[in-house]
């Protein structure tokens, strides 16, 4: 049950003019008190202000990347300078609710969190969450810990003993309060709203636990966005009910598979902790290392194949991304893996499929995994202070010429071994460009047949036929690395000996059809769904260059890939064995801080069309969910 305002007016009214704890009053829910009781009061106010802006300078080139980058903050706003008796406006810019419940004493951040919570409409609701998170502010530390102690809690809500009980306020009947809605407070303290906070109650009951009440809001925001998504994309009403997949049947499957896992909200900038990524990742396992102890698992039955499927993006992407992306793809765990295992650079992914995990095989010859091994005419040149023996993760973008003459030159004002700050300044750039040794003094990017051997496509798969050199590394940056994705692939060698019917989406430079030819399974059908011209010309070369018995049929864009275009393809080819893609991680890479905007970007969330043509696939094969 929801806190009341007026029990919260009530106490306050009571309390304006006692201390609590070392002395500090409520300064601004008893101005808010005050202000509703019309009794003028003086009352001095400092804002605290946090920073949110991007201070840091901009790169010449946005390269895309899935390493993490520093935390944002803005400058400090003309306001911080108001003197303690001063009520800080920031002009007439800023709207009149906002003014006026600053000048009550609220922080502008706090207001504009409570006005996007119940709108600017209704004003009292506004001022109830405000006096809500003020009550919040003056609970006693130990709440404050809730989230650190998170991960420890049991399902059975022992957490709740860690709540804050109000010991340090005297009244008798708000203590009762807080005893009795200490969950409610919670989950607001959590991050949630008050709406979705009382909500989750009134669904699961007062006995239900932090985690239940949690794991409820999250399925409630995932059958949201589900509804939504499907309105958005071209999974219309029809196909739904033409091939037996509708969305209320989808939007129960998607609520009420939320509940079966247990996340912990207090996650960073990913949606799963560095723990569910493995140290080191190797998923479910690389060639050459001990099977990891999760070396097992247990699909849904509803995921279970064929047609098998199979979904790539960066591991790191932003807060509950995979999280998403699990959910929608059936509940199926990602398998995240770092590509250093299978070749001389880092590559760290995630892997949602639903194939088998056991008797996987590598391919062969194993290619090489050190810089050494791959380059070994750069060992005569590389300096003794360069510890790197791995690239960082292969880039769309190189460093330019003016970047390796700035280390040419300071690398020759110095003498044989360069003091410390000038290795750090070179090391820094070399592992953030992958730069190679290539004489005395000189660095330089790697080539894209470089790349190309790196990533297992053979040579001079993207060179030729009207691609520039600067494209080259942009198809290259995107791909797949051939070896992981043909570890992963291997389970079909056997189940498939006469060949495999594969739909291909955002298929690139085919990296999924050349570890598929590269661990000898036969192509049968290929089709091929990629919007770039330049990417499927590669694609089509390769074809015809590996001379294919098969036939490959190519798409321009997913989005136009409808119900009526599925069920005529598998009706020709008899249905699908795999489904294989990645769709664009340009809203996902973490050096993309300008539009990093998760599955909302414009490229990213061309996942959900991902999961409607897998959807369709297999509704119309038989295999709904």
């Amino acid at each position: 049950m929801e806190m009341s305002g007026l029990c919260v007016l009530r106490f306050l009214t009571e309390k304006f003019e006692e201390r609590i704890g070392d002395g500090e009053h409520f300064v601004g829910s008893c101005l808010a008190v005050s202000f509703l009781f019309e009794e003028p009061r003086e009352v001095f106010v400092l804002q605290d202000w946090t920073s949110d802006s991007d201070n840091d300078p901009k790169e010449e080139l946005e390269w895309e990347s899935d390493e993490e980058q520093g935390a944002a903050v803005r400058p400090p706003l003309p306001c911080e300078s108001a003197g303690p008796s001063e009520v800080c406006e920031a002009g007439s810019s800023r709207p009149q609710l906002v003014s006026h419940f600053m000048g009550m004493g609220f922080s502008e951040d706090l207001v504009l969190k409570a006005i996007k919570e119940n709108g600017e409409e209704d004003s009292e609701a506004v001022l109830e969450t405000l006096l809500t998170y003020m009550a919040l502010e003056k609970s006693p530390p130990k709440q404050s810990q809730i989230q650190d102690n998170w991960s420890s809690a049991s399902e059975d809500g022992n957490l709740d003993e860690d709540v804050a009980d109000g010991s340090d306020f005297e009244d008798e009947d708000f203590t009762d309060i807080l005893a009795e809605d200490k969950k409610f407070l919670t989950l607001v303290e959590m991050g949630f709203s008050t709406n979705e906070a009382s909500k989750a109650i009134s669904r699961c009951g007062p006995e239900a636990s932090i985690l239940e009440l949690a794991d409820s809001i999250h399925a409630a925001e995932v059958a949201q966005e589900f509804d939504r998504r499907l309105r958005q994309s071209t999974y219309t009403n029809n196909e739904r009910e033409r091939y037996g997949c509708s969305s209320g049947k989808k939007r129960k499957f998607a609520e009420g598979n939320t509940n079966k896992r247990k996340r912990s909200p207090t996650e960073n900038d990913s949606s799963f902790s560095s723990s569910m990524f493995g140290t080191p990742m190797i998923g479910y396992g690389v060639p050459g290392l001990p099977l990891p102890r999760l070396s097992t698992r247990k699909l849904p039955e509803s995921a279970a194949g064929p047609p098998f499927f199979y979904y790539e993006n960066v591991a790191l992407a932003p807060k509950g991304v995979w999280d998403t992306i699990s959910r929608f793809l059936y509940d199926i765990d990602p398998e995240f893996v770092d590509s250093k295992f299978f070749c001389a650079a880092a590559r760290k992914r995630a892997y949602v499929h639903n194939l088998p995990i056991n008797d996987r095989f590598p391919l062969l010859p194993i290619p090489p995994k050190t810089i050494f091994e791959a380059f070994p005419i750069s060992r005569k040149w590389w300096p003794s202070w360069d510890p790197r023996t791995q690239f960082n993760c292969l880039q769309t973008c190189i460093g330019s010429a003016k970047l390796t003459e700035r280390i040419r030159r300071a690398l020759e004002n110095c003498d044989d071994i360069p003091p410390k700050s000038v290795q750090q300044f070179v090391i820094n750039e070399c592992r953030k460009w992958n730069l190679v040794w290539v004489g005395h003094n000189k660095v330089a990017p790697l080539e894209p047949d470089e790349i190309e051997m790196l990533l297992g496509f053979p040579k001079d798969h993207t060179r030729g036929g009207g691609i520039s050199r600067t494209e080259r590394y942009r198809s290259l940056g995107n791909s797949f690395q051939v070896d992981t994705v043909a570890y992963h692939l291997s389970v079909l060698k056997d189940m498939f000996p006469h060949g495999i019917t594969v739909l291909s989406l955002f298929t690139g430079i085919g990296g999924a059809e050349v570890a598929l030819h590269r661990l000898g399974i036969h192509l049968k059908t290929v089709v091929s769904v990629e919007i770039s011209e330049l990417n499927r010309n590669i694609l089509k070369s390769w074809w015809e260059q590996t001379n294919q018995t098969g036939t490959l049929i190519e798409l321009a864009d997913v989005q136009q890939l409808n119900g009526d275009k599925l069920e005529h393809l598998i009706s020709t080819f008899g249905g699908f064995d795999l489904v294989v893609g990645g769709s664009p991680c340009n809203n996902l890479a973490g050096s993309n801080r300008h539009h990093r905007d998760g599955l909302e970007g414009t490229h990213s969330a061309l996942f959900y069309d991902y999961f409607r043509i897998l959807d369709l696939v297999r509704c119309i094969m038989g295999k709904n969910v």
